[in-house]
Formats: structure tokens, C-alpha cells, sequence
């Protein structure tokens, strides 16, 4: 097979445009493009993602006419999540609404053929749900997403602490002060710590800070620290 040199480097040179596009496309229009997608998001990510795949490997076809169509596409997705952060009417009509399937225990059969389900898709999305049986839930809620909510009957919830009338430590976000032997100190500044602090919490704990993978610390100013475990060989049965 005789490699075309010319024509290798333009395929490079586009796919390397193409996939600087697509990045800033995406990072304008934010993580929801690469959450759970509604149907208008995924219509537009497979678009550009055609788009991008045409513009690489169709030599014929001029490169910038490939970009204009990503950047259209990605600009009328980002129009589209200004006004329907605006409008409740809008959201609706472009992201979808949610579709009850199961309410006060009741299986709302007339509402499968708006989300295209049928009773086994439910059982299945149920059981990956951890609801192996459906007498024990209240609501099941498609969301605008595709994705299934389950509320669970108040018999069927598990105990919380407020149930047993328990009093419990106030709880929040640990900070991150050392990330792969590197001091944070923005973090640390963040919770009221500095350096000098970090090191003597290292000295007491007898660690190195090359050796630190991971250093956390809660609400209550408990640190934890997670050395680098390179001799440790994992033991795989996931396979």
C-alpha cells in the first residue's frame, strides 16, 4: 500500500484543528454536554461530532467549511441553553419533561408509549436501580434525560439518623492539600492552614511528602494521609 506523504499531513493537520474546535466548542458549552445528554444535546453532539469526522477525512471537502459548520452548531447549542435558562417554556419544548411511570404505587401504563417503554425496560432500569421488586416503590420518574428516579415507599427507605432521633457530627468537603506530592496552597489557605502547619502534621505522622499520593482534611481538621502504594500488587478478579 503506497502512503501518500501530502496527504497523511493533511489529514493530521485537520484532525488536530478539528479536535481543537470540537475541544473549545465543548468547553463554551459546558460539562452538560458531557453529562447525561437530553435529546437536543445528543442530536447536536452527534452533528459536530460528524461534522469534525468529515472535515478530517474528506480531503475533497474544504476544511473551512467543516469548522464554520462546528462552530454554527455549537454556537445555535449555546444560544439554545441561554434561552432556555430563561424560559420555562422553552426548556421544556428543547430538554423534555419528566414521565411518570410508577405514582402511589400505581404503574401508569398509558405513559410508556411517551418515553418509549415498555414494561421490561422498566423492570430492567428498576433492578439496576437496586428494586428487584416494584411493589416496593412509591414513584418512578423518567427524566428528561432518559434516566430513571426512584422514590422508594417510606417502609422500604433506609434509616437515616433524623429516623432514630440520633444526634451526628456536622459533615462537608474534605480539602485536598497534597495531590500526587504536591503541596495545595490555595486549599490550604482556603481552610485557614498554611505550610507550616501541613509539615508538622506530616512530621507527626512520620511521612515523607514525595511519598503522599493524596492528603485530605475534614471540617473537623482531621488529616488524612495516602501514601503511593507501588509494591502492593492488586489482586484482580474483575477480568
Amino acid at each position: 500500500m503506497n502512503i501518500n506523504v501530502v496527504e497523511l499531513k493533511s489529514v493530521l493537520l485537520r484532525a488536530l484543528s478539528s479536535l481543537l474546535v470540537l475541544f473549545l466548542v465543548t468547553k463554551i458549552l459546558g460539562k452538560k454536554q458531557v453529562s447525561q445528554l437530553s435529546l437536543f444535546d445528543y442530536v447536536i453532539g452527534i452533528s459536530i461530532g460528524n461534522f469534525a469526522a468529515e472535515m478530517t477525512i474528506n480531503l475533497e471537502s474544504e476544511e473551512f467549511y467543516g469548522i464554520l459548520a462546528v462552530i454554527i452548531f455549537g454556537l445555535i447549542a449555546y444560544l439554545v441553553s441561554i434561552l432556555t435558562m430563561k424560559s420555562i417554556k422553552l426548556r421544556r419544548f428543547f430538554m423534555g419533561t419528566p414521565t411518570i411511570l410508577i405514582q402511589n404505587g400505581k404503574i401508569l401504563d398509558n405513559n410508556f408509549h411517551k418515553v418509549k417503554y415498555d414494561i421490561n425496560d422498566m423492570l430492567e432500569q428498576c433492578r439496576i436501580k437496586g428494586y428487584y421488586d416494584i411493589s416496593d416503590i412509591e414513584y418512578a420518574i423518567v427524566e428528561a434525560n432518559g434516566e430513571l428516579s426512584v422514590l422508594p415507599k417510606e417502609t422500604k427507605r433506609p434509616l437515616t439518623p433524623c429516623d432514630m432521633q440520633l444526634n451526628v457530627k456536622k459533615e462537608g468537603l474534605c480539602a485536598n492539600v497534597i495531590i500526587d506530592g504536591k503541596v495545595m496552597k490555595k486549599n490550604l489557605s482556603i481552610i485557614n492552614k498554611d505550610e507550616e502547619w501541613l509539615n508538622h502534621e506530616l512530621k507527626i505522622k512520620g511521612k515523607n511528602l514525595k511519598d503522599v499520593l493524596l492528603a485530605t482534611v475534614d471540617v473537623n481538621e482531621k488529616v488524612i494521609f495516602y501514601e503511593r502504594n507501588k509494591n502492593i500488587q492488586d489482586l484482580t478478579v474483575l477480568e
